[in-house]
């Protein structure tokens, strides 16, 4: 069985063209309405994650980021400027964005145990 970090690895290695992601992107829609992934979400979210996926979290918080401060209409942009926005972050700031999450990561590992104890707080409440 392949660890989180190899079968992500390929993730990011993996090209996929703008149909396939419009494809995983409808699939994504209906499987996220489904009470069997909405269960699953919420026992995984009950786990304490981690390192290497807390990693890919402060990645994704971080290039989020970097984009947002570049390019403030990025969420209204068609999918061929967001590749090429994409790409000019990657290319000019893909270092910075490296070193930057690795801090992120460990402040997301600091305050891991206190979300899990607000998510099983907000449970009981319900």
């Amino acid at each position: 069985m392949k660890s989180f970090t190899e079968y992500n690895n390929e993730l990011s290695e993996r090209v996929v063209n703008i149909a396939q992601r419009k494809k995983q992107g409808r699939r994504m829609a209906v499987l996220a309405k489904s009470s069997a992934f909405q269960a699953k979400k919420k026992r995984t979210m009950m786990k304490v994650r981690n390192s290497t996926k807390l990693l890919v979290v402060a990645r994704k918080q971080t290039l989020k980021t970097f984009r947002n401060r570049l390019y403030p209409d990025y969420d209204q942009m068609p999918m061929v400027q967001k590749v090429k926005a994409d790409q000019l972050v990657m290319k000019k700031y893909g270092a910075k964005i490296d070193k930057v999450s690795k801090k992120v990561a460990m402040k997301l590992k600091s305050k891991e145990v206190e979300r899990i104890a607000n998510l099983k707080a907000s449970q009981v409440e319900k």
